[in-house]
């Protein structure tokens, strides 16, 4: 069976997409219709920006998005999903994909989110950290007994977990995983603590859109981060789609759940290849490449 995977925020690079532009009518149409409900020419830094610019929130997350759908639409016939799911952000690319939301509220969703995150950010100093060599139990426990907000906030793979919350407390939970013996407890550079309670201010603005969009049956079963397992239904995509934003990403679990149910073979959409070695480390037996247009 067929699992595809939808990378989340840090997959991006200059010229992402690009040749997707040049060599696919269709693509083009799809990115140019873009730039119009975005109301700036998001290709110019996609294809021409630098890393900075690239960076910058209202541009990251809109263009991994467009990138891996616009990919994943290319495919045709060819993208047959028996499952999907996506880190993060790339829940709602995989979301399009499957056709539970349409390319246009998808995009529109996506843009909000980045800017209500953006917002978030900036009312309080907070961050995130990588944890690599801990068992996730340990993490979690020395997050409870932190003061101040930390939580864990994304599980990529057996023994490399992400750290989420007020940034003194995510460094004094760094100091305390280092005494327990990680091997790595390192501040990350992200605009702020995502996947924590300090996106409350988000998920409160987000719930709203999310809620007056339509969602329809997907094709196949996603795998969201909230529940870690199958969903269908449209309201409960919903609200795991507004859960997600203070919860964590539960990726170890969401990839263990697709091969216990079946999944020979995971395919990555979109920029970079962070899924396919996160795939392998979770399952070292598991097969995992990227879609090829």
């Amino acid at each position: 069976m067929k699992a595809y995977v939808f990378p989340g925020q840090g997959a991006q690079f200059t010229g992402m997409g690009k040749e997707l532009y040049e060599n696919s009518a269709e693509a083009k149409e799809m990115f140019e219709k873009a730039n119009d409900i975005l109301g700036f020419r998001i290709t110019d830094i996609m294809f021409e920006g630098s890393a900075e610019e690239l960076k910058q929130t209202k541009v990251t997350q809109p263009a991994i998005f467009l990138h891996s759908v616009i990919l994943a639409k290319t495919l045709g016939s060819n993208f047959k999903p028996d499952m999907a799911a996506g880190h993060s952000l790339g829940e709602f690319s995989a979301l399009v994909a499957a056709g539970a939301l349409t390319f246009e509220d998808g995009l529109k969703l996506v843009s909000q989110r980045a800017m209500a995150m953006q917002k978030a950010c900036e009312l309080a100093p907070s961050t995130m950290a990588a944890v690599l060599g801990l068992e996730d139990n340990i993490v979690e426990e020395i997050c409870e007994k932190t003061e101040g907000v930390v939580v864990a906030a994304n599980y990529n793979c057996p023994g490399q977990l992400v750290i989420s919350g007020e940034t003194g407390a995510v460094e004094r939970a760094c100091e305390a995983l280092k005494a327990a013996g990680a091997k790595r407890a390192l501040l990350l550079p992200v605009g702020g603590a995502f996947h924590s309670p300090m996106m409350e201010p988000a998920r409160a603005e987000l719930a709203a859109a999310i809620e007056a969009t339509a969602i329809s049956k997907p094709v196949c079963p996603v795998y969201q981060n909230v529940p870690a397992t199958a969903v269908t239904e449209p309201a409960e995509i919903k609200k795991n789609l507004i859960t997600q934003l203070t919860a964590p990403v539960k990726w170890t679990q969401s990839v263990q759940n697709m091969i216990a149910d079946g999944a020979t073979e995971f395919i990555e959409v979109g920029p970079g290849n962070v899924l396919q070695g996160l795939v392998k480390k979770i399952n070292k037996d598991a097969q995992a490449s990227a879609a090829i247009m």
